[in-house]
């Protein structure tokens, strides 16, 4: 077998580098370097600090909208529909059922692996930079954070996958290529983060110029997220496991415990007593002269556009509510430009390309109506009507969905109303002509632009935001002790003149009402936002699941969510339906069709590793996932 080949040196520097050295194809070849070389990067403070910031770069590649050709992972899921190619790729074949390691894509393998080799190059030669040594340990320990968080990509795709430790190997290296199992891959993960948290050099929030690098907060977050994987059913059932006895162990725990659960709990609860998080809850448009919106904050998060941002506050009686703005709830981000989320979402009259995907009409009609109540619940206040689908409705659903009639800003019109029906009016965002499913993706799309707009401002893409670890802890919590489980959030505090503040507590249902209420949803009369009063675990967790797919859609949670959970098979293995609105002489009616119907088997539960690197290995030591031979 051909031995593993490593990076031969520095793969990349900071972007604007890019006339000093070649990139590689991926981990696994040799790159040649020119100008650069490594007593320059790492005797100079600014090409040190620049290094380190081009392991930044990747960390989001995973939710990008044009992932796996066009799409990303909402279409490898019961999200989007993906726009039609001409070769087969990533997203189609898992929307298909057709994947294989032939024609997986390798961007995961790849930047995972060779950002973390930057990583040891870092905490190799940090050392001989001149920087302040205070700089120089948050540095050191924000690397550590980033080989973790890049680990935590892998195995969300592989599962337990191979560690290399610090060492930074050379070309003529053999790198080893056997897989850990699922429990040293997620320690690992775990542990670094706590190292990390341990040295005490990172702020529990960045603020300011260091705005959106790794933070305490975002260890505990990623701790927090790694839990609940590992407490959930994919990697905590092996009675159920339908890997081999060879791959059983790299899939998931060889034992069934119910504490991972409560460790899970406990990690999320770590991140909500930190006192730096919490939602963002503001019902008015603060670009619009603070005109009342139910839910804009819920907008807002996905468009906290500049540093300045973070210092910005609500204030409500003279008592400061919001004190960071829309960052309030943001954790752990990347920056993008507006034009990247308009290009791939936009209607096609807007200037859109079709690329991000387009939103099934199951996705759509899963948005509850504004008290709360689903859209087929006949006992609630209000009538779902589907030529009309934002009257009355969850807020969220238009700052999702973009559907018939929806007002979308173009270069010609603040305004445009956009038309997906069939009939009398046409255009080119005709149902089965602009859009297969009679929707377009509005989430991360910002107001005051269009795709087809020379500039616009920079996005808050959330990598982790507290609205995750509010329902991380309420899904643990719910599994371990159950629905009417609370804990505290903070004691009873008594200042110096005797008054008290009470302490404060969470729970399941307390968790489904926040979110609910900063959606900008109806309280009712009973205050329960249109949930059931006293419900058992089984229907507490259905809520939660579908919390989390409203919540957190297209924000790379639900191809993961649907695959931990193991009902897959009924989530991405059905048909997937689209909306035709007809207007005709004045007459206006509707159908639901079919677009597709997904295709679901076992081995889809993990990505395939890709062939080219299997055959790599020494010996056949890279394992190969369960059902792709």
């Amino acid at each position: 077998m051909k031995p593993l080949k490593a990076v031969l040196f520095i793969e990349g520097l900071l972007l604007c580098f890019g006339g000093f050295c070649s990139c590689s194809d991926g981990y696994l070849d040799e790159t040649v370097t020119t100008d650069l070389d490594e007593d320059k990067v790492f005797t100079d403070s600014s090409y040190t600090a620049g290094f380190l910031t081009q392991i930044y770069v990747d960390i989001g590649f995973q939710t990008m909208p044009t992932r796996f050709g066009n799409g990303g992972l909402q279409i490898a899921c019961d999200e989007a529909e993906f726009k039609n190619e001409s070769s087969i790729t990533t997203g189609m074949a898992l929307a298909t059922g057709t994947l294989n390691p032939n024609i997986v894509s390798d961007d995961c393998w790849k930047k995972c692996y060779a950002n973390i080799r930057r990583v040891n190059k870092f905490l190799e030669n940090v050392h001989r930079s001149p920087m302040v040594q205070g700089v120089k340990d948050r540095y050191y320990n924000e690397a550590r954070f980033l080989r973790a968080w890049y680990y935590a990509a892998l195995v969300r795709d592989y599962g337990g996958v191979p560690l290399v430790g610090d060492t930074c190997y050379s070309s003529d290296d053999v790198i080893p290529s056997k897989r850990m199992t699922w429990r040293k891959s997620i320690d690992y993960i775990v542990d670094e983060c706590n190292a990390v948290i341990a040295s005490n050099t990172l702020p529990v929030r960045a603020t300011g110029r260091i705005n959106g690098r790794a933070t305490e907060a975002a260890c505990l977050a990623l701790i927090s997220r790694m839990k609940l994987y590992d407490a959930s059913p994919l990697h905590n059932n092996p009675e159920g496991s339908w890997g081999t006895e060879q791959t059983k162990d790299l899939l998931g725990n060889t034992d069934y415990s119910k504490e991972r659960w409560k460790d899970a709990a406990d990690a999320a609860l770590d991140v909500m007593r930190c006192g730096d998080y919490a939602l963002y809850v503001n019902h008015k448009d603060g670009k619009n002269g603070g005109k009342e919106e139910l839910g804009w904050g819920y907008y807002a998060i996905t468009h906290a556009s500049d540093f300045t941002t973070a210092t910005k506050c609500t204030t409500r009686n003279g008592e400061v509510i919001t004190p960071y703005g829309p960052y309030q709830e943001i954790i752990f981000e990347r920056k993008m430009l507006g034009l990247d989320f308009h290009s791939a979402y936009d209607p096609i009259s807007c200037g859109g390309s079709g690329r991000g995907g387009y939103v099934y009409a199951d996705l759509a009609d899963a948005f509850p109506m504004a008290d709360g109540r689903a859209v087929d619940d006949k006992s609630g206040k209000y009538v779902f009507d589907p030529v009309h689908p934002n009257v009355n409705r969850d807020p969220r659903f238009a700052n999702c969905v973009v559907y018939d009639g929806a007002t979308h800003r173009n270069s010609a019109n603040d305004n445009y109303t956009v038309r997906t029906c069939t009939g009398d009016v046409t255009t080119q965002d005709e149902v089965r002509k602009g859009t297969p499913t009679g929707f377009f993706t509005r989430k991360f799309t910002n107001r005051e632009c269009a795709a087809n707009w020379w500039i616009s401002p920079s996005n808050s893409f959330s990598l982790i935001r507290y609205a995750e670890i509010l329902l991380n802890y309420a899904e643990a919590t719910n599994e371990y002790y159950g629905p009417s489980h609370e804990d505290m959030m903070t004691a009873e505090i008594t200042d110096a003149d005797g008054n008290v503040t009470p302490a404060t507590y969470v729970s399941p249902i307390t968790v489904l009402k926040m979110l609910r209420e900063r959606a900008g949803i109806e309280p009712g009369d009973d205050g329960m936002y249109g949930l059931k009063d006293g419900m058992t675990q089984e229907e507490m967790r259905e809520a939660i699941r579908l919390e989390r797919r409203l919540e957190l859609c297209f924000e790379g949670h639900r191809f993961y969510d649907v695959r931990r959970w193991m009902i897959a098979d009924q989530t991405d293995g059905k048909p997937m339906h689209g909306l035709e609105i007809m207007q005709k002489n004045g007459n206006t009616s509707y159908k639901y069709f079919t677009v597709r119907t997904h295709v679901w088997r076992p081995a889809l539960y993990f990505m395939p590793i890709p062939y080219q690197e299997v055959v790599k290995s020494k010996d056949g030591e890279l394992l190969q996932n369960p059902h792709y031979d």
